[in-house]
């Protein structure tokens, strides 16, 4: 089973559904909001992104900023990560698509299309 953790005001994170709505894949979409990506999960994508931590993040988004974490980040443990990212999930890199053997963050439809 595909989770896709999606904001629904994302736009991005919209055509990614659609995406995989068109695909007719069978998949879970969950509010990265009101439900952040688990610990696990996120050790999972973690796995997949190369053990690289700053790809989990959404960069470009205000709590980043508001947070600091631009001139925090290279001081953070991955347990410390692991707890802002799961707290908050404006702070995760979106949409974050995980099923057993796959993990994406963001959408390139190209990439998608390659791994779907």
């Amino acid at each position: 089973m595909i989770k896709i953790y999606s904001y629904s005001k994302c736009s991005t994170c919209r055509n990614a559904v659609k995406f995989l709505e068109k695909k007719k894949l069978d998949f879970k979409v969950i509010d990265i909001v009101e439900t952040p990506p688990s610990k696990a999960d996120l050790k999972k994508m973690l796995k997949f992104k190369g053990g690289e931590l700053k790809r989990l993040f959404n960069t470009s988004g205000l709590v980043y900023k508001e947070l600091g974490l631009k001139d925090k980040f290279d001081k953070l443990s991955n347990e410390e990560a692991f707890d802002l990212l799961n707290q908050n999930g404006k702070l995760v890199k979106r949409p974050f698509l995980l099923s057993d053997d796959l993990g994406l963050t963001g959408f390139k439809e190209k990439e998608w299309q390659e791994n779907l």
